[in-house]
């Protein structure tokens, strides 16, 4: 195996791995609106705003969430739904 080859399955192999494991927390977790920081949203704005993760423009948007273990949204200032 040449080094592109072995590049490519290197890259394969990490991206399967990571969705692997992205998927297994998922059941301990939850969603919180309220504490992302601007850019570090998990995925699309409640309220319609932006599409993706990534995207919020600012700190601790109500409609911006993150995963975080359940149970413990609250303790970080977050809602459990989204706020206005």
């Amino acid at each position: 195996m040449n080094t592109r080859h072995a590049l490519i399955a290197a890259a394969l192999a990490t991206v399967c791995t990571a969705a692997a494991a992205a998927d297994k927390p998922k059941a301990e977790q939850e969603k919180c609106f309220g504490i992302a920081k601007a850019g570090q949203n998990d995925c699309a704005a409640a309220d319609g705003a932006h599409g993706c993760a990534s995207k919020s423009t600012a700190d601790m948007g109500g409609a911006d969430w993150k995963r975080v273990a359940k149970g413990t949204c609250a303790k970080a200032g977050g809602k459990l739904t989204a706020q206005k």
